[in-house]
């Protein structure tokens, strides 16, 4: 008898982990799941290498039948979102020797490169219970000040390359805030996390 070829595990994509991070979302929103059930799920979801690992995180909520088969395209199409929310769709911005103030507002995100400079960003109005925000930011020799309110999970998703983001201990929270996650390359530089001072 011939050899049963046996199927290549087929590696997930940020698309498909953002579109079971939005499920479970809605599925929080809805009262299906409480506090720890989202942050559990969002972490296995958060450190999913393949895409079979993603269909149980979200069985057992009706949320999860809008995802069709292939994982990543969604049946239902979601609501538009301001063109930067989410990354999705958002062009990119630079901050090149200098630095200013972003207040950013909920359903926006930021895509920014940064080259010996860096932003204040203030994360307060953007985050909140059950909010995933992810934050497209390559460094080199230079990061942003991230302003977090209390209860905030920070996720860290960025490589460095002699670099690194200073996560301050009083800003990581439980996630009863909401998930701030991290991304891009950092290049002799990184990102401070800190405590927004109106919630110190």
């Amino acid at each position: 008898m011939p050899e049963i070829e046996r199927h290549k595990r087929l590696r997930a994509s940020d698309e498909d982990r953002d579109a079971v991070l939005t499920v479970l979302h809605d599925a929080y929103v809805a009262g299906r799941l409480d506090l720890a059930d989202l942050t559990e799920r969002q972490e296995q979801a958060l450190a999913s290498r393949y895409i079979d690992q993603l269909p149980g995180l979200v069985a057992d909520v009706p949320e999860g039948r809008e995802l069709d088969g292939r994982w990543g395209r969604v049946t239902r199409r979601r609501p538009k979102a301001p063109a930067a929310a989410r990354g999705e769709g958002a062009g990119w911005t630079a901050t090149i020797l200098t630095g200013r103030r972003i207040d950013l507002e909920r359903g926006v995100s930021v895509r920014n490169f940064t080259f010996m400079g860096g932003n204040d960003i203030y994360l307060r109005d953007a985050l909140g219970p059950g909010v995933i925000l992810t934050l497209d930011v390559p460094a080199i020799m230079g990061g942003h000040n991230l302003h977090v309110p209390r209860g905030v999970r920070v996720v860290e998703e960025t490589q460095g390359v002699a670099g690194g983001n200073s996560i301050r201990r009083s800003a990581q929270g439980d996630g009863s805030n909401g998930t701030l996650v991290l991304r891009g390359m950092l290049v002799l530089g990184g990102h401070t996390v800190k405590l927004d001072k109106r919630d110190r």
